[in-house]
């Protein structure tokens, strides 16, 4: 069962981590909010997120962030938009997740 701070449930049913991930690998991907609706208190509009590799997340169309709990969840990859980011900007998202 997919754990969210939210009782609203948007976002696709899938199951997810409940340990914490450091995100330190340097080829890690980043993506943007840009749908919070039901998550507020997981997920913040318009902010950077470190998306976790998933292989079967990827098949359903959902991607695993680390939300502001810090731990990784699962959520619909439409609330996101993936972005590329410079190198002095990946070493700091990175410190700070």
């Amino acid at each position: 069962m997919k754990h969210t701070a939210s009782a609203k449930k948007n976002s696709s049913p899938r199951g997810s981590s409940t340990t914490s991930r450091k995100a330190t690998a340097p080829n890690r991907q980043f993506a943007v909010c840009v749908d919070n609706d039901g998550y507020e208190a997981s997920l913040e509009r318009n902010k950077i997120y470190v998306v976790l590799p998933d292989k079967d997340a990827e098949k359903d169309v959902d991607l695993r962030v680390v939300d502001e709990s810090g731990e990784d969840y699962l959520f619909a990859a439409d609330r996101f938009v993936a972005i590329d980011v410079p190198a002095a900007l990946r070493a700091s998202l990175l410190k700070a997740s």
